[in-house]
């Protein structure tokens, strides 16, 4: 039995299954070890009757496994992984909780994990170990357990069994986490549990967290995953990076520590290739931004620049635009801290500066690989600035990234950190600013209507209504009920025309750029996000709260 011999002997001299004698003599003749078994074996005991005893003993019921045949929803519930772990197989559902038999009452480390792998009440029965064994091989076939599972190294392979639970739950995280579509992995300690949040859809979700007293395990698992980080180095903050294969995927992890009140704080990026091979529309372009765009990129030469706050989907949408240039007669080359995505065809560097590789040092060499396109993670000094401006004027096509609200402002950004506005009107051919919104679920959204609030913040009235489709979120199993699934871009496309480089090369006031612009016809981002809900693509309380800041 998987219990303590010595403690089930007690219980069952306490019960009355056998005497003091037969204790007695039974560890004379097997000196204390296997002394369960020998009873069994010798038919002093039944295997039930030890399983029946341990089971009313630690409040449980038990359950006859021969006459329990769990429907195929109830065993898919349970991983063959998870399963053949912790020797346990699905019985029943009560009350919204899965039913589970084990054969070790006082296994509590099954009891803190199973639930948490399974983000769902569970309840726990005893049954025989033997009917245990033979349910497994039935239900979940040897071979079985590594469908889907994180691909274990050998050095992981030859790891102490008691660190392998740790491996496991560890590795059950990450293909959740993947699973769920989530952007990062937020692993919190607090005060007197562990948090573990996904952010999914831009949004962190909170999921069911193991038991605080794994928190360290956990946060070795994963520094020793990452090969870079240092396990005994608790004080300072550290980063790594971590690839592992979820089925036939490859995903990305870059992660980082920062040392907290209650412990080591652990985010995970999770950085999916996938999202590499989207194309403008699944952007969020609309056709006519979307022929706008495609005209900008297409341009021999130039600075085109992304703007947005951190986490408005700036880089998303320069690797989108560099798989849309990527082709075999265009060399590209970027410079990136770091490189987050590698793509084929494309030459990356990564930035260094414990070396001397910093954004102007790389890009000063890579204009002698005779590059066509150039990409710049971001622009964030005068040195890299002229630069790249310089690389734009030289027959260069330039991308890169810059923090400000909106288009019109990156003109003003790129004078502030020294850039002679003649420059900067030579050299600029298109800005873009962006902002993510989630989208409504395909599979569940529902017809809408605007509120009295929502009509006035967005300026419209019931006319503009009338050919509109607005929707509202339901929610349904693909989307988790929350109603979204998945965001896209919300975009304001500043193009320069001649008009515009004079109005630069005259210090001409963001205020009066734009002006300019709108005149042209450029849309802003809340207009932009406007079409996208009247065609049923997003809803008014996503448009309204991403471009709160934006005036009119």
């Amino acid at each position: 039995m998987p219990a303590n011999d010595e403690y089930v002997i007690e219980i069952l001299k306490d019960v009355g299954l056998m005497s003091q004698e037969q204790a007695h003599d039974l560890a004379g003749r097997t000196g204390g070890l296997n002394m369960v078994e020998t009873l069994i074996k010798e038919g002093i005991v039944s295997a039930e009757d030890v399983a029946r005893t341990l089971a009313s003993q630690n409040g449980m019921d038990f359950v006859d496994l021969a006459l329990v045949t769990p429907s195929p929803e109830l065993v898919n519930l349970l991983s063959p992984e998870t399963a053949r772990r912790y020797k346990t197989v699905p019985v029943s559902e009560h009350d919204g909780s899965l039913v589970l038999a084990i054969a070790d009452p006082m296994d509590f480390e099954a009891f803190d994990s199973i639930g948490f792998l399974l983000e769902r009440p569970v309840e726990f029965v005893c049954a025989v170990p033997s009917q245990i064994k033979d349910k497994l091989d039935r239900l979940y076939p040897l071979g079985l357990e590594e469908l889907g599972n994180v691909a274990i190294t050998e050095e992981e392979e030859n790891t102490a069994e008691d660190d392998a639970p740790i491996i496991r739950l560890v590795s059950n995280m990450l293909i959740e986490a993947q699973n769920n579509r989530a952007s990062d992995i937020h692993i919190e300690p607090m005060e007197k549990r562990l948090r573990i949040r996904y952010r999914i859809d831009g949004n962190l979700q909170e999921m069911q967290s193991p038991p605080k007293k794994l928190q360290g395990a956990i946060i070795s698992r994963l520094k020793i995953m990452t090969s870079s980080m240092n396990i005994a180095e608790k004080r300072v903050p550290q980063d790594g990076r971590i690839q592992v294969k979820v089925g036939e995927k490859t995903i990305d992890l870059r992660v980082s520590s920062v040392p907290t009140v209650h412990g080591e704080s652990i985010v995970m990026r999770i950085l999916d290739k996938s999202s590499l091979m989207l194309g403008l529309p699944e952007l969020g372009f609309m056709s006519d931004d979307q022929a706008t765009f495609e005209r900008l990129v297409q341009m021999p030469d130039g600075i085109i620049l992304v703007t947005g706050p951190t986490g408005s989907g700036k880089t998303t949408t320069l690797y989108g635009c560099l798989n849309y240039m990527n082709r075999p007669d265009r060399k590209i080359i970027t410079v990136e801290e770091p490189v987050e995505y590698q793509m084929t065809g494309i030459n990356q560097v990564q930035v260094n500066t414990e070396v001397g590789m910093t954004f102007a040092a790389a890009l000063r060499s890579m204009l002698r690989q005779a590059p066509n396109i150039v990409m710049l993670g971001e622009i964030r000094d005068k040195e890299t600035a002229e630069i790249a401006i310089n690389a734009s004027l030289t027959g260069h096509l330039v991308l890169s990234t810059l923090h400000t609200n909106d288009a019109p402002a990156a003109v003003a950004r790129l004078v502030d950190i020294g850039v002679q506005p003649f420059l900067v009107s030579s050299a600029v051919r298109g800005i873009i600013a962006q902002r993510l919104v989630r989208k409504l679920c395909a599979n569940c959204k529902v017809p809408g209507e605007m509120s009295e609030y929502e009509l006035r913040v967005l300026n419209l009235d019931a006319s503009q209504l009338s050919k509109a489709s607005v929707m509202r979120p339901a929610g349904c199993e693909k989307c988790r009920g929350k109603g979204f699934r998945g965001r896209m871009g919300i975009f304001e496309i500043f193009v320069a025309d001649d008009d515009i480089r004079q109005m630069i090369n005259r210090n001409a006031t963001t205020l009066q750029l734009r002006q300019r612009t709108r005149e042209m016809g450029m849309r802003t981002l809340r207009e932009d996000g406007i079409r996208k809900v009247l065609a049923g693509l997003t809803t008014p309380e996503e448009v309204i709260s991403s471009t709160m800041g934006e005036s009119h």
